[in-house]
């Protein structure tokens, strides 16, 4: 089965809001073994749409519509559609008797245009909206299926997730299943992943090996198709074990866990806490670490010491070191490492000090950085040279510092 998403709206074209439907739908469709080949964006305007549907029509078989079901003039899908299709539309009464309700229970004016959002094309299998208004709903016509979803990402991923999966499911015309693994990688650039595991993804047929490249990080996604989960379990497993036998050393997790959860998990499970002393990163190690629920049984907290005053006074560093080596050197990350796990009273003190830019620092190049990573049997400094602007060395310099961690209590 060919498919193609088309979103609507005018906001999308205004890059007022980001297309993560697109995004979401595609990973899906994957998922279900349906191949996504067009990508569309129109805004609100009934002859465009109009076009763009049509040349749809000759060239894919399930069409996916967001946005556009709402109750304004400007929200034109279903009826664009129902007009190339040539059906009416009809009051669904479940989806009606909802949106009464909603106004109803909150004493509010009910406007005719609302009305309009219960209106679905005739013949069509309707979609329950669980979180919003407009319902969704498939349409057939010609052997060509037609999904028309609502825009807001909060209403179509659970409208995806409970009803249109399934309705997908059964337009397959083979008794299989496509099951994924996404295993993680950090510390490794994705064109020397791809080297090591050339041969691999040169030869794969079924389980396919697709890297990705996404923030500082790498992903590789198996996917396979089989007559039930747990042959495609089976069959991606044989390749895993391969992967991982080449590069397990730069694989930190898998599916949907971040660098940040994995960090916070270990600590838990050994029983260690971990605290922070950050210069050029400015707390970013920090927030990544107290974004995951639950750290603050292994997080006690941080310092972040931009000022070299901040640096001899909260973390006591002497003056005489940081006038010697400089703020940012490796005698500073060993020394910030080191306290910050005696202030805090943790097992694990990190560091990172350096120079992410616009301008060099201490005659030092910009990219220029040190992680310190300190333990009560010793304390390890290690020197890097990044690149990019200076969001991307200082998320980069955050990242590496957490997988130094995660790197040391696996070999511990």
């Amino acid at each position: 089965m060919k498919a193609e998403i088309i979103a609507v709206g005018t906001e999308l074209l205004l890059g007022q809001i980001v297309n993560s439907n697109a995004q979401y739908l595609s990973t899906q469709l994957a998922e279900l073994g349906i191949h996504v080949y067009f990508h569309t964006v129109v805004g609100d305007n009934a002859g465009r749409l109009r076009e763009t549907i049509q040349t749809s029509q000759n060239r894919s078989d399930l069409v996916i519509l967001t946005g556009g079901l709402g109750p304004t003039r400007d929200d034109i899908t279903k009826e664009t559609v129902a007009d190339i299709l040539g059906k009416k539309q009809v009051i669904d009464q479940q989806a009606l008797e909802k949106i009464e309700s909603y106004f109803r229970h909150r004493q509010l004016p009910m406007s005719s245009n609302n009305r309009k959002q219960a209106e679905v094309i005739e013949g069509s299998r309707v979609f329950p909206n669980d979180y919003g208004m407009a319902p969704g709903m498939a349409v057939e016509e010609e052997n060509r299926h037609y999904v028309l979803l609502p825009g807001p990402p909060s209403e179509l991923k659970p409208m995806f997730e409970q009803y249109v999966r399934p309705y997908l499911q059964s337009l397959m015309p083979d008794s299989y299943t496509v099951f994924s693994r996404t295993l993680r990688f950090f510390g490794i650039g994705e064109s020397r992943l791809d080297e090591k595991l050339s041969d691999l993804i040169q030869n794969q047929s079924n389980p396919t090996i697709a890297p990705l490249a996404k923030e500082y990080e790498v992903t590789i996604r198996l996917t396979a198709r089989a007559a039930s989960r747990d042959e495609a379990n089976r069959m991606i497993s044989g390749i895993e074990q391969e992967i991982r036998n080449r590069t397990g050393r730069f694989i930190y997790g898998q599916d949907d866990e971040s660098l940040q959860q994995v960090v916070v998990r270990m600590l838990k499970e050994r029983g260690k806490s971990v605290a922070v002393a950050e210069s050029c990163t400015g707390g970013m190690i920090a927030e990544m670490i107290t974004s995951v629920a639950g750290s603050s049984q292994v997080f006690p907290g941080s310092i972040v010491s931009y000022s070299n005053g901040i640096k001899q006074t909260a973390l006591h560093i002497p003056e005489q070191v940081i006038r010697k080596y400089g703020a940012v050197s490796e005698q500073t990350a060993r020394l910030m490492s080191e306290n910050i796990r005696g202030i805090m009273d943790t097992e694990y003190g990190v560091s990172v000090t350096g120079v992410a830019g616009p301008d060099r620092q201490e005659e030092k190049e910009v990219g220029t950085v040190y992680i310190g990573l300190s333990n009560s049997e010793n304390t390890r400094v290690f020197p890097l040279k990044l690149a990019g602007h200076r969001h991307a060395i200082r998320l980069q310099a955050a990242k590496y510092a957490l997988y130094y961690l995660w790197q040391s209590m696996k070999e511990g």
